[in-house]
């Protein structure tokens, strides 16, 4: 069965001009057989309403290239994934590599609050977010929401595979607490003070 078992249309709202108050994090999921995914949450945190604005899937490119493009939505905090601290061979980290390239990756790997970092228990928190009313998705963001269709479940257990930007989402939402209002710390570009996506 599906993993987030309820319709896409309660989900979907239409882009708009996001309020400077209005915190953001980013979440990355690493690839490169298979795509390196972010997401931009925007967490309205006057109603506790988390917004889906921005995603990004490409395959087989460097993180420079990667980096170069997520750049482009402000300078925020990155939720990242234990594997990027995994060492290459220049004994380097994937999540230095990012960090070199000019994203604002947190200190720590995704995790909850309590240290915790259980795909169940994240699915969970999305799950009631988005039965409540507190998740929503900004329109024309359809390979999120092709990823949303197809996200399930065999044997009681998640299917892994095209679930690039789900994962992305979910290491966001695990550290949503770290999310910050735009500031422009980056010396490639001047943010404005509202954008629209």
């Amino acid at each position: 069965g599906r993993v987030f078992p309820l319709g896409e249309e309660s989900l979907i709202v239409e882009p708009r001009a996001l309020p400077k108050h209005w915190a953001l994090i980013g979440g990355l999921d690493l690839g490169y057989d298979h795509p390196t995914a972010g997401v931009r949450l925007a967490h309205d945190r006057d109603v506790d309403v988390v917004y889906v604005t921005a995603t990004y899937r490409v395959k087989e490119q460097p993180p420079l290239i990667h980096a170069t493009a997520l750049r482009e939505w402000g300078n925020f905090p990155w939720a990242w994934p234990h594997d990027a601290l995994k060492r290459d061979h220049s004994e380097g980290t994937l999540k230095s590599e990012y960090a070199r390239h000019g994203l604002n990756m947190l200190s720590e790997r995704a995790e909850f609050d309590d240290g915790g970092s259980g795909v169940e228990a994240g699915l969970m928190i999305l799950l009631e977010r988005m039965m409540s009313g507190r998740f929503k998705v900004f329109s024309g963001l359809n390979d999120w929401l092709e990823e949303f269709r197809l996200y399930h479940r065999k044997d009681g257990l998640v299917v892994k595979a095209y679930d690039d930007l789900m994962d992305a989402t979910r290491y966001a939402i695990m550290c949503l607490r770290f999310a910050e209002t735009p500031r422009d710390k980056a010396p490639w570009r001047k943010m404005e003070q509202n954008w629209v996506v």
